[in-house]
């Protein structure tokens, strides 16, 4: 029986998750506080990810709209190779190459896949209040909408996940990244990452004539560059190796993105009977296995196959709950760890660490990879899972 839900966010995971849920053949509406929600430079897409998306039907036009990577190298500032890996390591190691995508083209495909009247922008959802049969979200400008159920996909600050758990405090991590798209092409045998003592800086091919790029570096929080950010890393950045000068050089100023990194207090309790969180409302990480929104598409692939056919949405939603949290968590403690190592203090511990990467075995390194971001590392529940005997 289709059940009436809102999704509360129209980022990644909320998207998905109301595409995900149509297809279960539920009513749903999706709120979104912002009138344009097709902002960002870009984001990887994993083979995670595409495994879920696949699911949903959406993979293909995912691949399509976005370019491949196949390799992933590790390089010091001056261009010495910490880790030269084979062209197709990514393809051996994952089962397919990694998709980076504009994040307004992403959008587009999964706005695409929504029934029509779906989204709501350009309101916001202010409180949930429980009612006999379900929940009440009133929303601005004193409207309202009543739900069977709830799903929360409001990100980081998320007002479901505060709903569910009180306060929950972010706290800066120490650094901050910046993100950009450029109007050059880089030799996808340098494409990933090159580090210095506490910055990092990571390019890969955009398509076929663009590349995607990110910076991170550890600096007092609220910080802005006082003659632009663009400006700013053109000149921390100037004595780096090639292409990073190019890439920098060939970037449009207005379209650089700031960002303060923060951790936010573990929300103890994804989901109270019929509302239920998703992506960085449940499970906010750092950005450095590139899984933000990976997990977000995970979390909404499998919360359908759960809600599937099923009529107490609330014990969905516990089971949903039950069988993910244990994967997230680890994804969650790998990527903050991994932050925490590029962005050790003083500066020669950072160094220290980061060059000493090279002595792990690539095997090693695969097998770490394959279990976070590999086509097989996405796992959808069994029968049991889903209707336990």
């Amino acid at each position: 029986m289709a059940k009436r839900i809102v999704v509360i966010g129209a980022g990644i995971a909320g998207l998905t998750t109301a595409v995900a849920l149509q297809r279960c053949g539920h009513d749903v509406t999706l709120v979104e506080q912002r009138t344009d929600t097709s902002s960002g430079a870009g984001i990887s897409i994993w083979p995670n990810a595409l495994a879920a998306l696949d699911e949903l039907g959406l993979g293909d036009a995912v691949r399509a709209a976005g370019g491949t990577v196949t390799a992933g190298a590790l390089r010091w500032r001056d261009g010495t190779w910490l880790r030269h890996p084979s062209p197709q390591r990514i393809v051996k190691a994952l089962g397919e190459p990694l998709v980076v995508i504009r994040r307004s083209a992403l959008t587009a495909v999964l706005s695409d896949a929504l029934a029509d009247g779906s989204l709501r922008a350009g309101v916001s959802a202010e409180a949930l209040v429980p009612t006999g049969d379900g929940v009440r979200v009133t929303l601005s400008g004193s409207a309202a909408l009543h739900a069977d159920a709830v799903v929360g996909a409001d990100g980081t600050h998320s007002m479901v996940a505060r709903h569910l758990n009180g306060p929950l405090r972010n706290r800066y991590v120490g650094y901050t990244a910046w993100r950009g798209v450029a109007d050059c092409t880089i030799d996808p045998e340098v494409a990933g990452e090159v580090v210095g003592p506490a910055v990092e800086f990571g390019h890969v091919p955009l398509g076929t004539d663009h590349t995607y790029w990110f910076a991170t570096e550890r600096t007092p929080e609220g910080g802005r560059a006082p003659d632009g950010e663009l400006t700013y890393l053109r000149a921390m950045f100037a004595g780096w190796a090639d292409p990073i000068p190019q890439v920098l050089a060939a970037s449009d100023p207005r379209a650089v993105l700031r960002n303060d990194l923060y951790d936010r207090d573990d929300a103890r309790q994804w989901s109270r009977g019929p509302v239920v969180l998703v992506g960085d409302a449940a499970h906010p990480m750092r950005p450095h296995l590139g899984q933000g929104g990976c997990q977000g598409i995970e979390d909404a692939a499998i919360l359908a196959r759960f809600v599937d056919g099923v009529g107490d949405l609330s014990a969905a939603f516990a089971r949903f709950v039950a069988f993910r949290r244990p994967r997230v968590r680890s994804v969650v403690r790998q990527s903050k760890l991994l932050g925490v190592a590029v962005n050790l203090r003083p500066a020669i511990l950072s160094t220290l660490v980061s060059r000493s990467s090279v002595l792990v075995p690539e095997g090693v390194l695969a097998r770490q990879m394959a279990a976070v971001a590999a086509r097989s590392a996405f796992r959808l529940p069994g029968e049991l899972d889903v209707q336990p005997a």
